[in-house]
């Protein structure tokens, strides 16, 4: 798994397409919004008014509009590693939105934290303390997605799934898993118990 510069590699994207899902290296909006759907499935009937959900590297916020617009109404913080960032966030949504960098900074306590697209740049160690920290510092579970298989752009690292489902099984978690959804990509919902 190449290291690749994490801010290099977002704020080009942020030049070059705005505002918009290729902004975040997102293929289009529906695979994004695909990815958010089954986030949501996870979620759906957890998600309350005084649920607080983190997004841990929240981009534009744009999780968040998605939940909205499908009627999930809950208490959102978005994290992003590019100060930049959070502050597109906290403007597109009026939720708060920090710089914060998972593998390092203080994390709050949530209900949930959620991670699209998060881990698809991380290194192998990178994507498991990741994975970790959301999970230690969330009181419910943790959801996220990641990339399996051939196929992806060199700049995209992939990960395989029963390593993955085996060290969140390590960390205590009760483990789901959909994928089908979109060619070689994975959701795990790593529930406390």
């Amino acid at each position: 798994m190449p290291k690749i510069n994490n801010e290099s590699f977002y704020i080009n994207a942020l030049k070059k397409h705005g505002h918009t899902p290729k902004g975040l290296n997102w293929k289009d909006k529906r695979s994004q919004n695909i990815r958010f759907e089954i986030i949501l499935e996870f979620l759906k009937d957890r998600l309350h008014h005084d649920t607080k959900v983190i997004d841990a590297g929240c981009g534009f916020g744009d999780f968040y509009l998605y939940s909205k617009k499908q009627g999930f109404e809950f208490e959102y913080i978005g994290y992003d590693v590019l100060q930049k960032f959070a502050n597109i966030t906290e403007s597109r949504i009026g939720k708060k939105a920090y710089k914060k960098d998972i593998l390092s900074d203080e994390l709050d306590e949530a209900d949930y934290y959620i991670a699209s697209g998060s881990l698809n740049i991380l290194t192998k160690f990178e994507t498991y303390l990741f994975i970790k920290r959301c999970f230690e510092h969330s009181t419910k579970g943790f959801v996220f997605n990641f990339l399996e298989g051939d196929g992806f752009e060199k700049n995209f690292n992939t990960l395989d799934r029963d390593e993955v489902i085996s060290y969140a099984k390590e960390l205590g978690a009760k483990v789901s898993v959909k994928d089908g959804y979109l060619s070689g990509d994975v959701s795990l919902f790593l529930e406390r118990v």
